[in-house]
């Protein structure tokens, strides 16, 4: 039988033109090449967008970030040492999601929201994006309002505001994680929606701060979210952008919210680790291409929004590590470029009895006074400058073997100072309490207290304050300090010094044993009071 060339081609025509369909498939349905590490290269996919999630099986997620000339490059959530190759791949055509809402509240949960703390599913009806552009100048508004931490060392000189970002850097163990979780349990009765992500901890460690956060009856405005040491990489990546994503719910219906990143040195690693395996392309590559890139995008979303946009506000503390205390490294530096102020925990000061170990000299808040009520202002002005002078002359005193009686002075009162912001964890204070401990060192009323009695002194008086000058601390903790008042809070330190006893007298000459400096007895002091009232009685 003899066979045209003609008839060959015009079967082949006929067949090519019966392939149209396929290609529909090819481009919404993919192939798993090869799998490793939580990072998969998958065929076909041609109409697959970047940051797009993908369906696997075995309930597996997936996200397109390298979009190659023959494959996608895509990064796996969930159990991924069950996807194998051959696997079948299928687009969604939505961009990454993350569910949020009012059932996060209160639980653990994984960054896909998937729960973690045994309390039932989380049947959340709303999703944000993981990605989300952050709100223009116009939108904004200036940081007013303080989120309150409990510390007398932050709030009395390095204020945070709501709607800023402000950075807690430090070696490990100095005490940054319990900044965070003191300023959540401080505000567990506010109206602040507090988000803890943890990102590269052990498990463990997460179950005890859940555990913190439940004693102290702060996990019902709580979210935690975590992607665990254990996780691979792509996790701990999605991990603060998903509990940026839930917080956002609170900040665009009006509310205010507070996200705990903790920490992010760990979520450059787990990024830096994502990108080698992925072969991200030039610029997009680890360090230092993107991590800065990857932080400033995540930081920029803490915002304050104007009334037109419902006034709602996003407050970020961003955790990092140093190493030896080295605070120009790559990483710290560069979020320290993207933020609003550090408090720089330092390891000599940890160990030395300091808490928190803050180093004044290099912490600050660059909202400054904006984020403090009127009251705080008012006494915390010097505190900063008083301190700041302390240790220099503490670094000088300890080479000169004759000082001046004002030096002397200076360092008396430094010391007493660090001994007043000394404040251990979860024990934080009101606006009010604070105000008088802030007072009382600033004023000068501590010089007659020796400085291991001054811990002893403030919880007298504070004890004393809340019992006797209750009407006073609720004007304080409105935020209000008139004249009258900051007069009345120096009379009532004062009296409460005479009656604890003081170890020095006015001049600062020491008190001999058996001796007393007190002006009135305690008849005479209540005498003026009860004449008073007396005199208002008609015969």
């Amino acid at each position: 039988m003899e066979i045209r060339p003609d008839e060959i081609g015009n079967i082949l025509r006929d067949r090519i033109k019966g392939l149209d369909t396929g290609e529909a498939e090819l481009s919404e349905v993919g192939t798993v090449l090869q799998v490793a590490d939580g990072i998969a290269r998958i065929h076909g996919l041609e109409n697959c967008m970047a940051l797009e999630m993908l369906e696997l099986p075995h309930g597996v997620t997936g996200l397109a970030l390298n979009l190659e000339q023959d494959n996608v490059g895509a990064v796996l959530f969930g159990p991924w040492e069950k996807v194998v190759e051959g696997d079948t791949v299928k687009r969604t055509g939505r961009l990454l999601q993350i569910p949020v809402g009012e059932q996060l509240l209160g639980r653990m949960v994984d960054p896909l929201g998937r729960p973690l703390d045994d309390k039932g599913e989380i049947n959340a009806t709303e999703f944000r994006p993981a990605e989300f552009k952050a709100p223009g100048v116009v939108a904004r508004q200036p940081v007013t309002t303080p989120v309150q931490t409990g510390l007398k060392a932050i709030d009395g000189m390095i204020p945070i505001g709501r709607g800023q970002r402000e950075l807690i850097i430090g070696d490990r163990q100095t005490g940054k994680t319990a900044i965070a979780l003191d300023t959540i349990i401080n505000n567990k009765d506010k109206d602040l929606i507090c988000v803890y992500v943890a990102i590269g901890q052990r498990m463990s460690t997460v179950v005890q701060v859940h555990k913190v956060l439940e004693e102290n009856g702060a996990m019902d405005n709580t979210i935690i979210v975590v992607a665990p040491a254990d996780e691979a990489a792509p996790i701990k990546y999605l991990a603060p952008y998903a509990g940026c994503a839930m917080a956002e719910y609170f900040l665009y219906s009006g509310r205010d919210a507070l996200c705990v990143y903790d920490d992010l040195t760990k979520h450059a690693y787990a990024y830096r680790q994502m990108s080698l395996l992925l072969r991200r392309p030039p610029g997009r590559e680890a360090y230092p291409g993107d991590v800065f890139y990857l932080h400033s995008r995540l930081l920029e979303r803490a915002v304050r929004l104007n009334e037109e946009n419902g006034g709602g506000s996003l407050t970020a503390l961003p955790i990092i590590e140093t190493q030896a205390n080295d605070v120009s490294a790559y990483i710290p530096t560069n979020v320290i470029s993207i933020t609003d102020g550090q408090i720089f925990l330092e390891s000599d000061l940890f160990y030395s009895g300091v808490r928190p170990a803050i180093n004044v000299g290099i912490s600050v808040s660059r909202v400054g006074g904006n984020a403090q009520t009127k009251a705080m202002k008012k006494v915390a002005g010097k505190l900063k400058l008083d301190l700041s002078q302390y240790r220099d002359l503490e670094a000088f005193a300890q080479f000169g073997s004759e000082l001046d009686p004002e030096t002397q002075k200076t360092l008396a009162r430094g010391e007493r100072l660090v001994e007043m912001l000394n404040q251990g964890e979860r024990q934080p204070l009101s606006v009010a309490e604070q105000v008088a401990s802030i007072y009382s060192g600033t004023g000068g009323y501590l010089d007659r207290i020796k400085t291991e009695r001054v811990q002893e002194f403030l919880a007298f008086l504070l004890d004393r304050l809340r019992a006797e000058q209750s009407a006073l601390m609720d004007r304080i903790n409105a935020g209000e300090l008139s004249d009258e008042d900051e007069e009345a809070l120096g009379k009532a330190i004062a009296e409460a010094i005479d009656d604890f006893g003081p170890d020095f007298d006015a001049e600062g000459n020491p008190i001999e044993a058996g001796e007393s400096d007190r002006i009135l007895s305690e008849e005479e002091r209540q005498a003026p009071a009860r004449t008073a009232q007396q005199e208002a009685v008609p015969a």
